[in-house]
């Protein structure tokens, strides 16, 4: 590992580190609730700066890279061979949990598989990511692994969206029959501050509208603070939800996002696709990366198992320190 990537993990751990000790000082106050359990009801500062970032940074991000975004020079092949093998393991993950835990009426139950799902699949592309691929592969890994962000967050968030609003839909007292569950999921998806953005971004794509430079600067300031929002937002859920008290579905899911996944993605890149050199390691390394913040966001937007995503971010984090060299050295085998 590059002493560029080590120095952004430490970067990140203090920016998590800062969050805790703010959270933990209560600086910006309690959560809602005399002897409630912290995040079980209310708004307590960690889920109000969540709704911020949710509602406006993320949207904001969103609408920016769709809108920029240049289809035509993807490189699609690439792209399939990463997005494929994660899109299928976050279905595998949401149809065994819908499985064991069907929708009802129990508290966090509908959104729980599309949370365990964002968890073992959403890597941190960005903040740790980016030096990775620039410190390791150079400009040209560097020009991958950011076709590979543009398309990240759209694609997964969109995916779980579509399916926790169905399960939400499902699982309401007053759903009535098939069309309506459909027709709530359909308007539940479409007014969402992730779907509608991307919606909207590649609208003016498609036709060719060019941002207003005075727009275009608004969004990138406001999409800049997604980082240390989240980064410091993770610090803030440990101070006010605490660890899990059972680490084993935690660990878990971290083996997930840095083992199964990435052995998921050489396999199908590497004998399925054809893919080798600088472009296989690329988006096995991305596959690599531990879990990225917006599962706390989403966890958050859910109330479901903030607690749980929260640890597995820092626990991932943690140990991607000894996962990162295993899979460049399988890398560097083959």
């Amino acid at each position: 590992m590059t002493s560029l990537v080590f120095y952004k993990l430490l970067a990140i751990f203090i920016a998590v580190a800062i969050g805790w000790f703010v959270g933990r000082m209560r600086w910006l106050g309690e959560a809602d609730g005399v002897g409630k359990q912290a995040g079980a009801g209310g708004n307590d500062p960690a889920r109000v700066l969540s709704n911020v970032a949710f509602y406006i940074f993320v949207p904001a991000l969103l609408f920016r890279t769709t809108a920029r975004l240049d289809l035509a020079s993807l490189p699609w092949l690439t792209l399939a061979a990463f997005f494929m093998p994660v899109v299928l393991l976050l279905l595998l993950i949401y149809g065994l949990q819908r499985w064991r835990r069907p929708a009802s009426a129990e508290l966090g139950a509908p959104a729980m598989p599309c949370v365990q799902a964002i968890t073992a699949t959403f890597g941190n592309t960005l903040q740790i990511g980016v030096p990775l691929a620039a410190g390791i592969f150079g400009e040209a890994g560097l020009a991958i692994h950011v076709t590979v962000i543009s398309m990240h967050a759209l694609t997964l968030l969109t995916v779980l969206t579509l399916l926790v609003e169905l399960d939400l839909a499902r699982a309401r007292p007053d759903a009535s029959g098939l069309l309506s569950t459909l027709l709530t999921t359909v308007r539940n998806t479409v007014i969402h501050p992730v779907v509608l953005p991307v919606l909207a971004g590649l609208l003016l794509n498609s036709i060719g509208i060019v941002l207003p430079t005075v727009l275009d600067e608004v969004l990138q300031m406001l999409g800049t603070a997604v980082v240390p929002l989240c980064l410091t937002l993770i610090g803030m859920s440990l101070a006010y939800y605490g660890w899990p008290k059972a680490w084993r579905g935690v660990l878990g899911l971290a083996a997930l996002k840095l083992l199964v996944l990435p052995a998921l993605v050489l396999g199908v890149a590497n004998w399925g696709f054809g893919l080798s050199g600088i472009p296989l390691s690329v988006i096995v390394m991305a596959a690599a990366l531990p879990t990225g913040s917006n599962a706390l966001i989403f966890a958050q937007r859910y109330r479901t198992q903030e607690g749980e995503t929260t640890a597995a971010i820092v626990a991932s984090t943690l140990l991607f320190v000894l996962t990162a060299p295993l899979w460049l050295a399988v890398l560097s085998g083959l």
